[in-house]
């Protein structure tokens, strides 16, 4: 084929942008188009116990013997932490600390068993909370082995399982934008911690979550972007800027939770809250992160959308009638008239949903646990 011609480019530029918005050389533009409305939840939970905007973030443990007993975790940034079945009722709400996020991981050793331990991040009094969740009773039970303070004003946190040590760590974001790794390991009275890696985004960061698999780190600097690092400690590199909010960006501020859909090894999709336009951003889960596309959670039956949303997660894992493809939840900042909550949309919707490649990459394999 012969040399490209400046009208022949243009128009390859403007077919590969309807097709993947895969051209990055464009201006400023709505950030909010091409979003998917149609997307409704199907259970929604109990309103957390304090008013205004209290809830924030939620966690999703899978039960490995009967996933129809599988837990919703959300927190209440005004007092405690709450369990919720898959019907939205509360199991158990522990009213131990202003908590902003949550997050959990199976296969710890303590006690000489593999337990699921779950951590949030208390802003009340900057320290790491740390609890192991029973699976019989469905319940937590605090096993920290002391107090721990991180070095920075607790703002957002997340957890980290690296495949390369099988090391557990604890990430903290904070307003100022710097951001702590800590490793968590056991010790005769429960659960320590020790801090391995520090390091500085430009501004408020609060959002993070992990890929395990692919050790990578995502960060939510809330005025500008997702970035991604390596989530090793040692990892010394600069990070790379998957999305912005400004000139070609997709998301529009605040950028809030963030999320892991995994669909096969090596491959899904990480979602963001972007939460200044209410809706849903998604991307290639391997790097680059390409964006694919879109959607928001809209009012249906009884239970309303989603708006304003802090916190997100998501597993692939069939849970049973009802979330037989997984569920993803989300943080409702505006819950028609009530106390905030949770929305919870069975994955299979949101899949279908799903601009053509985003879709076909949805279905190209077999559910997986996030964690």
């Amino acid at each position: 084929m012969g040399p490209m011609t400046i009208p022949g480019l243009v128009l390859l530029c403007v077919g590969l942008l309807l097709l993947t918005t895969g051209c990055t050389d464009r201006g400023p533009r709505d950030a909010s188009a091409a979003v998917q409305d149609g997307i409704m939840a199907s259970t929604e939970t109990d309103p957390v116990p304090h008013d205004g905007d209290a809830a924030d973030d939620p966690a999703i443990w899978v039960h490995p013997k009967d996933p129809g007993r599988s837990v919703i975790l959300g927190t209440d940034k005004k007092g405690g932490l709450a369990l919720y079945d898959l019907a939205g009722r509360q199991l158990q709400y522990l009213p131990a600390g202003d908590f902003d996020n949550v997050d959990l991981r199976t296969g710890f050793r303590l006690g000489g068993r593999l337990v699921t331990i779950v951590t949030a991040g208390n802003r009340r009094d900057n320290t790491i909370a740390i609890y192991r969740l029973d699976e019989a009773s469905r319940r937590l039970v605090e096993v920290a082995a002391r107090e721990l303070h991180p070095g920075v004003e607790t703002y957002g946190s997340c957890m980290y399982h690296s495949r390369r040590t099988g090391r557990l760590y604890y990430l903290v974001t904070s307003k100022t934008g710097d951001v702590e790794q800590w490793e968590l390991y056991e010790r005769a009275a429960g659960v320590d911690g020790r801090r391995v890696r520090s390091f500085r985004l430009g501004s408020q960061t609060e959002g993070c979550v992990a890929d395990d698999e692919l050790g990578s780190l995502f960060l939510s600097e809330e005025r500008q972007g997702i970035w991604r690092y390596d989530a090793e400690p040692d990892a010394r590199g600069p990070g790379m800027l998957v999305d912005g909010t400004h000139g070609a960006g997709h998301l529009s501020a605040d950028v809030e939770g963030l999320t892991i859909a995994h669909v096969a090894p090596g491959s899904g999709f990480l979602i963001a809250s972007s939460q200044g336009d209410s809706s849903f951003r998604v991307y290639r889960r391997a790097t680059p992160n390409d964006y694919l596309g879109a959607f928001r959670i809209r009012p249906g039956g009884e239970v309303d959308g989603a708006e304003h949303t802090d916190g997100i997660d998501v597993t692939t894992t069939g849970l049973g009638a009802g979330f037989a493809d997984g569920v993803f939840v989300a943080q409702d900042g505006r819950n028609r008239g009530r106390n905030q909550n949770f929305k919870l949309v069975p994955w299979s919707r949101i899949a279908r949903a799903l601009p053509g490649p985003a879709r076909a990459l949805a279905r190209a394999g077999s559910s997986q646990p996030n964690r």
